[in-house]
């Protein structure tokens, strides 16, 4: 596996993914995916599932310095009183001094960005996180966030798979140096039937899903998060490094996307989509 360089930090190019993942479906999987070699967890304080998070790390044996641990500040603790607290409390669960990157989680007009770039900032200065980053941002945002920010902006976490066109989140975070970070890869499973697909899988004796993971990690700058309650899906998505698509392969799969691919926009969090 190789890592993203974005702005100083080095992020492993393949992570694990927690969103709506049991506190056991959690213990079970995360020392799994370690043992099989990934480095990568992501989790967020709305999961609910930081303490098991934490607790399946520690269970591993690795040292914590070989894991890269990202967690998010949900919108409610965006104050600057809230975030510090809620920062510690997400460390606490965590049972760590640090987490290797803190994002804000969505957008929240309710509190001036500038305050909220200010308390990701305090809480780096203060070693609580190595590097921090959004999610969810549109460019607008993001632009903004890098003119507040006095630390670099190393990531964006967006949902990103072949029915989406993320080219100009794409071409916004290169030109600031940052990376993408890539969530709802299998497009709510979409992609384990589509023919175009399927058809390259068949092709590389892969499966849809390698093939997409692989779409996303071959581009400059992206980070792809996988999520999965099966042992044996693990480890088919960890190899994804053993194999390259051609430019016909990826210039198919990029032609998937649609003007209605987005399946991730709440109501009240998302923002004026690009």
């Amino acid at each position: 596996m190789h890592n993203v360089t974005a702005n100083g930090a080095s992020i492993p190019a393949l992570g694990f993914g927690t969103f709506r993942m049991s506190g056991p479906d959690v213990l079970r999987m995360v020392p799994e995916v370690l043992k099989l070699g990934l480095r990568h967890v992501d989790t967020a304080q709305i999961y609910g599932n930081e303490s098991e998070v934490g607790e399946a790390i520690k269970a591993s044996g690795l040292p914590r310095g070989e894991v890269f641990l990202t967690t998010k500040v949900w919108v409610s603790n965006y104050k600057a009183d809230d975030f510090r607290r809620s920062v510690d409390e997400s460390l606490a669960k965590l049972r760590t001094d640090y987490v290797d990157l803190l994002l804000l989680h969505w957008p929240n007009e309710a509190v001036p960005l500038a305050e909220q770039i200010e308390s990701l900032n305090a809480v780096q200065a203060a070693g609580k996180t190595r590097h921090i980053g959004v999610s969810n941002f549109n460019r607008k945002l993001l632009d903004e966030s890098v003119r507040l920010s006095r630390a670099p902006i190393v990531t964006n976490q967006i949902e990103y798979h072949p029915y989406l066109d993320q080219s100009a989140m794409l071409e916004a975070a290169r030109r600031h140096g940052q990376s993408i970070t890539a969530y709802y890869a299998m497009a709510d499973g979409k992609v384990f039937k589509d023919p175009v697909l399927t058809d390259i899988a068949a092709r590389l004796g892969k499966s849809a899903a390698q093939v997409v993971l692989r779409w996303l990690v071959q581009q400059e700058g992206v980070v792809a998060l996988s999520k999965t309650v099966g042992e044996r899906r693990a480890a088919e998505n960890l190899a994804i490094f053993d194999f390259a698509l051609s430019e016909a392969d990826m210039a198919a799969i990029h032609g998937l996307a649609r003007p209605d691919g987005r399946i991730v926009s709440p109501d009240g969090l998302a923002p004026v989509w690009d």
